[in-house]
């Protein structure tokens, strides 16, 4: 396996230089872990694991013959191709080097956190998330508290599929931005069983003021913020002197938990 496009590289490994291969959102983990900010631990499976994936499974002809039918104005021909695509890639064989490369990585994980079947996180991470121009964040699928290394494996191809889900295609097509311009990292993450959990913006998102933090936060785990699905507790926060300038308590009707601890 070559060195400087591995299969897999530890959120320690991930910094700046390694976007192309990790993706935004697991280059962010990496520079957290940098700064000694308390991130749980975890992986990233590279865009080289998916680029080979797509290339030995010799499917690139096939999903680019779906797309290339899609009118961006007939919402039926973005369905109909994104669920031929995401079908082509969830039935295709995982290569056997990346495939092993995941589940060493996961073994070493649980050995890490001194336990045998370690419940995780398996996060998508795109290279084009967080552009200038455009935000792919979010459109891709994350899956919770999967534990096993061949239901890592399977996790791993269900969000390399899902970097076609319908909203991610239209949202590519509108932009003008190439399908094949975009590649997906994975992130394999310690899954925490949180009591409380939310989204926090190192910014006032709608004012752009660099002085403030805010914090959207609902009981359980922070599924039900992220997909929009419960009006969450809101804090204004001031960055130097950590003071709440702000909170907003709201009704929250919407928890996710988890079902049973295994």
């Amino acid at each position: 396996m070559s060195k400087k496009r591995p299969y897999v590289l530890w959120f320690e490994e991930c910094d700046e230089n390694s976007l192309p291969l990790v993706g935004g959102k697991n280059m962010s983990l990496g520079r957290m872990k940098s700064a000694e900010i308390p991130v749980p631990p975890g992986f990233a499976i590279t865009t080289r694991a998916y680029d080979e994936f797509l290339t030995q499974a010799n499917i690139h002809r096939e999903m680019q013959d779906a797309l290339a039918k899609v009118d961006p104005e007939d919402v039926s021909t973005v369905q109909r191709a994104g669920k031929t695509v995401r079908g082509l890639i969830r039935s295709a064989p995982v290569p056997p080097d990346p495939e092993q490369a995941i589940k060493d990585a996961y073994g070493q994980l649980c050995e890490k956190c001194n336990l045998a079947a370690l419940p995780v996180a398996v996060r998508s991470s795109a290279t084009a998330e967080d552009l200038p121009r455009a935000s792919f964040a979010g459109q891709q699928e994350t899956y919770l508290w999967v534990v096993g290394p061949s239901e890592v494996v399977e996790a791993t191809r269900n969000c390399w599929a899902s970097l076609f889900t319908d909203r991610a295609i239209s949202y590519r097509l509108k932009m003008g931005f190439p399908h094949e311009q975009v590649l997906i990292s994975v992130g394999v993450q310690k899954m925490v069983n949180a009591r409380t959990a939310g989204v926090l913006f190192t910014l006032n998102p709608l004012t752009g003021d660099r002085s403030k933090i805010v914090i959207d936060a609902n009981w359980g785990l922070g599924e039900s913020v992220v997909k929009g699905e419960v009006t969450p507790d809101n804090y204004l926060v001031d960055k130097v002197t950590f003071n709440v300038g702000r909170r907003t308590i709201s009704p929250k009707t919407v928890e996710y938990v988890v079902e049973q601890m295994t």
